[in-house]
């Protein structure tokens, strides 16, 4: 069916899933695209994928794809190496073989130690200056009253390096309705949930500026002991993966009118080949699930809602070649007054939904999210940037 005149282009929108460590994966995929000098007019992201999306979006360097893998890699740097790998044998019973298999220990130095260009323990942290005044409060009460374990606000000084936050305000965004605006910068949407309300939180540059707050609320995810942080009076926010680690519906609901090609990064695959071998294993797979792109049941709405759209179309246009002095005029501006509403305002279709997701690895364990080292974050970049060439050429 041909594009009618409300139909104001394509835009082209990045998704980050959340994952902790695993937003190195991302860091790559970003890298591959801008070789390809591939644009996206909007970018939205959640936990670490919200953070990435604001280097992405507000780079200081206009190099974001340089600002995010030195963003990483700092973050790699500064974590530690005082517990030692775990070496064991492991018997393969269907080769027959003994062999040996390592055992990571970055993710029980991050425990520990934490990463400092990140978050750090509570019983290493002596500077409380970053924190806010509820965190602050909180900050002295006993271990039995703790409501977080790792204080995160050490971040702020990471991402100051890398991020131009004017970049990430209203003023700087092509705004939709005024055609006078025009502005390119990308629109930044980074996702979280009101702790008590439960109500979802979307942050959306197109709309309001955003601050170094509302990217700590976005990481502050309480099963790994961060902080919720105050947004505004009132209203305290925790990580948007707790409701969703794929904002796709957030974007729709934020941009309905135009259609989209959306690139999903997925950190956490929802297929696999075959089944967890042990407890370890198991618990890797249940968390893969639970924070998996859960949006195909979105998929086949959008492309009800899309039928529904082309159907109104064609209705409308016979209306509109009829001689519309034998319809009541009631019934005529009832009619453009529902076209525009539901096809003008919020007729945008799902043109295109490719992911690009990451290998697990052979031997996948729970805390994989929490490996820093530097190995292990260069590894997650290569392998991002190779997925994401495969899938452009």
């Amino acid at each position: 069916m041909a594009n009618h005149k409300h139909e104001k282009g394509v835009e082209n929108v990045l998704i980050l899933q959340g994952g902790g460590s695993l937003g190195a994966f991302a860091c790559g995929v970003f890298k591959a695209f801008a070789k390809k000098n591939m644009k996206f007019d909007i970018i939205a992201g959640t936990s670490i994928g919200g953070i990435n999306g604001a280097i992405a979006a507000g780079s200081n360097n206009d190099r974001p794809e340089v600002d995010l893998e030195n963003f990483w890699l700092d973050l790699a740097e500064s974590s530690y190496n005082i517990i030692p790998d775990i070496f064991t044998f492991d018997f393969d019973y269907q080769k027959y073989q003994t062999k040996l298999k390592r055992s990571p220990a970055a993710s029980l130095n991050a425990a520990f130690y934490g990463v400092p260009d990140f978050f750090v323990p509570r019983w290493l942290n002596f500077d409380i200056s970053n924190l806010d005044s509820s965190q602050i409060e909180q900050y002295y009460q006993p271990p039995w009253k703790w409501t977080y374990i790792y204080d995160n606000s050490v971040l702020s000084k990471t991402l100051e390096k890398y991020i131009d936050f004017k970049k990430l305000s209203p003023r700087s965004q092509q705004n939709n309705t005024h055609e006078g605006n025009s502005n390119t910068n990308t629109r930044l949407i980074v996702t979280a949930v009101d702790v008590l309300s439960a109500e979802p939180l979307i942050f959306d540059s197109y709309k309001r500026s955003i601050e170094m707050k509302h990217l700590l609320a976005t990481i502050g995810y309480p099963q790994y002991g961060f902080p919720w942080v105050e947004v505004s009076d009132g209203k305290f926010a925790w990580d948007g993966s707790l409701l969703s680690n794929t904002p796709i519906r957030e974007v729709m609901v934020a941009s309905p009118s135009k259609n989209k090609n959306i690139f999903v990064v997925e950190n956490y695959p929802r297929k696999i080949e075959k089944l967890p071998a042990n407890m370890s294993e198991v618990m890797s797979r249940a968390k893969d699930i639970m924070f998996s792109d859960k949006t195909e049941s979105l998929e086949k709405m959008s492309r009800l809602i899309t039928r529904h759209v082309n159907l109104i179309e064609a209705l409308y246009d016979i209306v509109q070649a009829t001689d519309q002095i034998k319809i009541e005029k009631e019934k005529i501006d009832y009619i453009n007054k529902e076209h525009y509403t539901l096809v003008e305002k919020h007729g945008a279709k799902i043109l295109k939904l490719k992911r690009i997701t990451r290998i697990i690895p052979e031997s996948p364990y729970p805390l994989q999210n929490a490996d820093f080292s530097v190995e292990t974050i260069k590894e997650l970049i290569r392998q991002g940037e190779k997925k994401a060439i495969e899938y452009l050429d």
